[in-house]
């Protein structure tokens, strides 16, 4: 049985490796399965669906052209909102959903803000979790701001699948080059164009020369560079795809290494080439032969949701009081999780199956009140997962005559040799199969079912007080309903008390939430004394009591009130074990609530490799910054660890403030499963919605030079620094369960090194360098490092591939701080051994007290010159004061007239001058 035990658990981790929430796969070079999903909020237009199929097919030839006749698009599915009249052409969709789409077309999170991004928040080479497009960016209404839209299509995709970064970078748009010059952050160095401010003044708006900033030497902050229309250079598309000539990446031959770009940044200064060539895609594709086929579309529409719950009523479910706890999970799904018009069955299995329930259309309480008597209540017998599965699928199908995007909820706790039997079958029928597994021995077989189907893995312990199968059964909301219609979960909160003692908290309802709120208190023992108070101070007493389940629960009629809603539990027994979980849904349709979403960078993992966190906190589209948040990371033992989650731009947040919340974890106990929660509140001031703009979006085109003159575009809405203060918040979320191998039994041995040091930042003052960044842990991002090694060079180059033999700072004077403080240091630079450097490369790494030492920091650089700003007037542009319309300014000719009076002035003072010396040598000199 062990050996059966540990070769399952090896095909568990085949199974989970790269999984990832996208469906898209290479297939003969041709894209398959991607998923352009249009969000229920966009107003119905039917344009948008015949644009985005131009969008792509076009995106397709530029795709292949630019990765050498590697890659196109092949088939691609378009999913409609539910709410867009149907149509004969739109079929169900099966795995498609909202969550899965790789593309999505959503209204902007700003009137006026339209710029497309691609949400990336992992590391270089990693893939990103999706493309945002706008409706008035599909319907090409940006067209002069962002370029053609199937071009920037392949410009994300590069994002989206290859990890790879932009090759501008909008904090730093310009550098000090070797040239000695000041250049735009751009690659290829090879574009083209002009830097100019466009300034007004008085009803007059003028283009002028930059002018250089006294602090950083570089062009001041409202400098843009305005490239050519006309181009001859053909990299790249990480920089701006909308240029005619550009139709491919940079690469080792032309990348830019000198510039403050992403892509530099994030990538150690290695081409966009080079990543993709690093890819798992380009490993397994050769160039084709002849050109693609255009690609094939599919219209999907949901329908009203199908679920099937097929629960465990096994001899096994006896065990750790796991039946009741799966009736009060199910019940909690039953009365709040699942929306209304939703068609729920029910099926319930041991060795044999039996339908306790038809589908049953939510319409009100009534319906959800039926369902909860069918629920089980005994537990006998062996496990037979398939006749469960079979059970459901004749459910499903009385209804409907395909199962298409119908999904079954499994719950079960036991192994099952059978399991595997029906793999094919489940992958095959369309259906979407969520497993919840309750203890450490839940069929292996079931998780492959999930995985390839497009469900979810949640895994709850036998530990009731971390309330994890009520998360889970709550996190099993539609992927494909409306944000505002989902069940939010706000609180979720276990305690193991004795007799008499008290659980006591709070519940923070915002503004953005309220409408069918609801709160349920769970116990092992004896009911406890429930008192509830709302934000006014009324005591709320109706609950709904059900001893024979162990649970008591209401629901607030109407909206709840906004504020803070106190609970006090009080236990009627020793050990008793109280759990209290709230949820409420948007207040208004209109308002997006605030959300959290959790997740893990994989599902699986081995020993002594690092997991991250991730937590993004948002409303809407917007992301909310300055939040607490925390994981709760649970092991299959029941041993939970609590991590503090950062959004600091540092150790494994890729970038600060962008609402995204990340962290290492390293604190394993044992092998097997794990569960994810993370919590987040925002109290007042604290919290703030951030509407500065992403990290990675499109680059926008301020204007084009064409035939000499400067044809500007209309500026882009500037709310960078905008920031909302939001009011007091709360929410849980739960993510899916990952899985660790050859961790070993007892104290773990120091195998972690301190993480990689990436926002390091230089800056020169006189004849110092001063230094910044954000200290790394003893292990990863927790604990204190022993020591830093800086070392410099005048080559980027071979500061990043030598670093050891690089000439190193005397740095026995720092001491290190605690993990993810600032740390501060100024050195003055030896001599270093390149000839000719026009620049200072500096490096860290940190070294821990086991000696371990961390990867290369990013490199950080000053400049060992002031750099020069573009002549002025340049002969083959306008000069500053130039009208582009017109080519002539009154400024101009005034400026000219006036000159030329100063010349004429000066040349008749030095013509005087001359003569009156000329006549004063010629007189007598007196003797003294």
């Amino acid at each position: 049985m062990g050996l059966f035990r540990g070769l399952v658990f090896l095909l568990l981790l085949y199974l989970l490796q790269g999984s990832n929430s996208s469906f898209v796969k290479l297939n003969d070079n041709g894209y398959e399965d991607v998923i352009i999903a249009i969000d229920p909020g966009v107003p119905e237009d039917e344009n948008i669906i015949e644009q985005l199929k131009e969008i792509v097919t076009t995106a397709s030839t530029y795709l292949f052209e630019a990765t050498q006749k590697r890659f196109f698009f092949k088939n691609v599915s378009i999913l409609i909102p539910e709410s867009w009249e149907d149509s004969l052409q739109y079929r169900r969709p099966t795995y498609e959903s909202y969550t899965h789409a790789d593309v999505r077309i959503a209204p902007p999170t700003v009137p006026g803000r339209d710029e497309p991004y691609t949400r990336q928040f992992t590391e270089c080479e990693e893939k990103a979790e999706y493309i945002y497009f706008t409706p008035d960016f599909v319907l090409g209404k940006k067209l002069n701001e962002y370029g053609p839209a199937g071009r920037l299509l392949v410009h994300e995709w590069a994002h989206l699948r290859w990890g790879v970064f932009d090759e501008y970078n909008e904090d730093q748009p310009f550098y000090s080059a070797k040239s000695k010059k000041i250049e735009a952050t751009r690659c290829s160095t090879g574009i083209s164009g002009l830097n100019r401010v466009y300034t007004c003044q008085g009803g007059s708006c003028v283009f002028r020369t930059c002018r250089t900033n006294s602090t950083t030497k570089l062009y001041e902050k409202d400098c843009q560079f305005f490239p050519d229309e006309v181009q001859t250079e053909k990299a790249s598309v990480m920089f701006m795809q909308s240029i005619d000539s550009v139709v491919e990446f940079c690469n080792e031959k032309n990348h830019n290494q000198e510039s403050p770009s992403l892509q530099n940044i994030k990538c150690g200064y290695r081409s966009t080439w080079e990543v993709i060539s690093n890819s798992e895609d380009f490993k397994n594709s050769t160039p084709m032969e002849t050109s693609p086929p255009p690609p094939v579309f599919s219209l999907l529409r949901p329908r009203e949701r199908i679920v099937c719950l097929v629960l465990d009523k096994s001899g096994s479910m006896s065990l750790s009081d796991r039946l009741n706890r799966m009736n009060q999970a199910a019940k909690y799904f039953l009365l709040q999780t699942v929306e209304n018009g939703s068609w729920v069955g029910m099926v319930h299995f041991d060795s044999t199956a039996s339908i306790k329930s038809e589908l049953i259309q939510i319409k009100s309480n009534t319906e959800r009140n039926t369902l909860l008597e069918s629920l089980p209540s005994g537990a006998s017998g062996g496990t037979s997962i398939c006749k469960g599965i079979d059970a459901a699928f004749q459910v499903i199908e009385k209804k409907n005559s395909q199962l298409d995007g119908s999904e079954i909820v499994l719950l079960t706790d036991g192994e099952d040799s059978t399991a595997g039997s029906c793999v094919e079958t489940v992958k095959q029928s369309g259906v979407i199969l969520h497993l919840l597994a309750l203890g450490p021995d839940a069929a292996i077989a079931v998780i492959q079912m999930s995985d390839i189907t497009g469900g979810k893995h949640l895994y709850a312990t036998d530990t009731a007080e971390n309330n994890g199968l009520i998360d889970a059964f709550g996190s099993l909301t539609s992927e494909n309903a409306n944000p505002t219609q989902k069940a939010l979960q706000l609180e979720s909160k276990g305690s193991t008390l004795n007799s008499d003692s008290w659980m006591n908290d709070t519940v923070i309802i915002d503004s953005t939430v309220g409408k069918d709120t609801f709160f349920q208190v769970t116990w092992s023992k004896q009911p406890p004394k429930i008192s509830l108070w709302n934000p006014s101070g009324t005591p709320v007493t109706n609950f709904i009591v059900d001893t024979a389940s162990k649970m008591a629960y209401l629901t607030i009629p109407g909206t709840a009130q906004v504020g803070i809603w106190t609970y006090h539990l009080q236990a009627k027994a020793d050990s008793e074990i109280l759990t209290m979980t709230v949820t409420s849904r948007a207040a208004s349709s209109s308002v997006p609530p605030i959300t959290v979403n959790a997740k893990m960078n994989k599902n699986s993992n081995s020993f002594p490799n690092p997991m991250i966190v991730y937590a993004e906190v948002l409303q809407g589209y917007i992301p909310i910054i300055g939040a607490s948040v925390t994981a709760i990371i649970e092991s299959n033992s029941g041993k939970s660890k609590v991590l503090e989650l950062l959004d600091n731009g540092a150790g494994a947040d890729a970038f600060k403030n962008d609402g995204v919340y990340s962290r290492y974890f390293t604190a394993y106990s044992d092998n097997g499963r794990y569960s994810l929660k993370v919590r987040a509140h925002g109290g007042t001031n604290s919290a703030r919605q951030s509407l500065q703009h992403p990290a990675n979006r499109a680059a926008f085109i301020p204007g084009w030079i064409v035939n000499g003159e400067i044809k500007r575009n209309p500026p882009r809405p500037e709310t960078d620094d905008a920031q909302t203060v939001l009011e007091s918040f709360s929410r849980t979320a739960t993510g899916d369960a990952f899985v660790m191998s050859d961790v070993p039994s007892g104290p773990l041995p120091d195998l972690f090194p301190p993480s990689q040091i990436t926002d390091l930042h230089a800056t020169l003052d006189g004849d110092n360098i001063n230094l910044t960044w954000t200290a790394p842990g003893d292990d990863f991002d927790v604990g204190i490092v022993q020591e830093y090694i800086i070392r410099i060079s005048g080559n980027i180059i071979d500061l990043r591939d030598n670093f050891d033999d690089a000439l190193q700072v005397n740095t026995s004077d720092l001491v290190p701080r605690e993990a993810n403080s600032e740390e501060t240091f100024v050195f003055k630079p030896g001599k270093i051994s390149e000839e000719n450097a026009t620049h200072i490369f500096i490096a860290i790494q940190s070294v821990d007290e086991s000696n371990l030492t961390s990867k290369s920091s990013n490199i950080a650089q000053v400049a060992l010159f002031v750099p020069q700003g573009d002549p002025s007037p340049d002969p083959n542009y306008p000069s500053p004061g130039s009208n582009p319309s017109s080519g002539v300014n009154i400024t101009t000719l005034v400026l000219l007239v006036v000159g030329a009076v100063v010349v004429v002035t000066i040349i008749v003072s030095a013509t005087i001058c001359f003569l009156n010396k000329r006549n004063s040598s010629r007189r007598p000199r007196t003797a003294f």
